[in-house]
């Protein structure tokens, strides 16, 4: 249930749309110069750039100025408890590595949301996106939803294609950092690959996820995303009409998230939980 009006969403996409393209701006920027490692997360090859530590301090001193009473949690720094109800979801660079790399293949992801409990971090299980911006800086793409307003890329409406068969499907994927998780992936893709169309792993979960909104994916399923991975991008496959959720009747979860299409998305779902993808055993 969306408990805000469309005039207030329509303001909250635009504020999400501001911050993203501005911090993606810096990112964009930044990464013309030497782009080093300035910490590690899960593994050490789970990087964390000084832009990631720039772009999420923007993003959170933006926020403090035009909605200071909100609620923030970003990928790199700790929750900040609000009281107006709404949760920014921020990730200041989706697609790291990419970026690490000089691939093109990342993004900057604001959303907003609002929970039960805006004291306390917000969880996907729980929370109502509202409004989100994917902002891909390097072609500067601008994808951008609003609950029940719709998804568009550039001004363009979207929309998910129609669910064809499987074996004609792209479907699109990523991998976690640590070597358990990354064997039993490896055995997943083994057994999918021969039952699609083919796979395709873009290093950026905000951006899949908006593919899938656009039609250049099929299908799209992941282990291990966190909330800022999902928080723009399902929003906006979403409200291109396609269906975001987990396994087992759970929804869009770090354990698993599943997009696509009524009438596909079914299929895959069923299949990964019959590998038992959402475990690293």
């Amino acid at each position: 249930m969306n408990p805000l009006s469309p005039d207030q969403v329509r303001e909250l996409v635009e504020t999400a749309r501001t911050l993203a393209q501005e911090a993606g701006e810096l990112v964009r920027e930044g990464r013309r110069r030497h782009v080093g490692v300035a910490a590690t997360k899960s593994s050490a090859q789970d990087v964390v750039t000084a832009m990631d530590l720039a772009s999420e301090a923007l993003l959170r001193r933006r926020l403090a100025e035009l909605r200071p009473d909100d609620a923030i949690l970003g990928e790199e720094e700790a929750f900040r408890p609000g009281t107006s109800g709404i949760t920014w979801v921020v990730d200041p660079i989706d697609g790291t590595v990419n970026y690490l790399y000089g691939i093109s293949a990342y993004a900057v992801s604001v959303a907003a949301v609002v929970g039960p409990d805006p004291t306390s971090a917000p969880d996907p299980a729980t929370w109502t996106a509202v409004a989100g911006c994917v902002f891909a800086p390097e072609d500067g793409r601008t994808f951008t939803a609003g609950l029940g307003l719709g998804a568009s890329l550039d001004g363009v409406r979207l929309h998910a294609n129609e669910p064809r068969p499987l074996i004609d499907s792209l479907v699109g994927t990523g991998f976690g950092y640590v070597a358990t998780r990354r064997r039993v992936q490896g055995r997943i893709v083994a057994e999918l690959l021969p039952r699609v169309r083919d796979i395709r792993r873009v290093g950026s979960a905000a951006l899949d996820l908006c593919a899938v909104a656009a039609g250049t994916l099929d299908l799209y399923y992941e282990r291990g995303l966190q909330p800022w991975d999902l928080a723009a991008g399902a929003l906006i496959a979403q409200e291109a009409g396609a269906q975001v959720t987990g396994l087992r009747g759970g929804p869009a979860q770090e354990s698993m998230t599943v997009a696509g299409p009524a009438g596909r998305i079914e299929e895959l779902r069923s299949l990964l939980e019959s590998l038992d993808a959402d475990s690293d055993g």
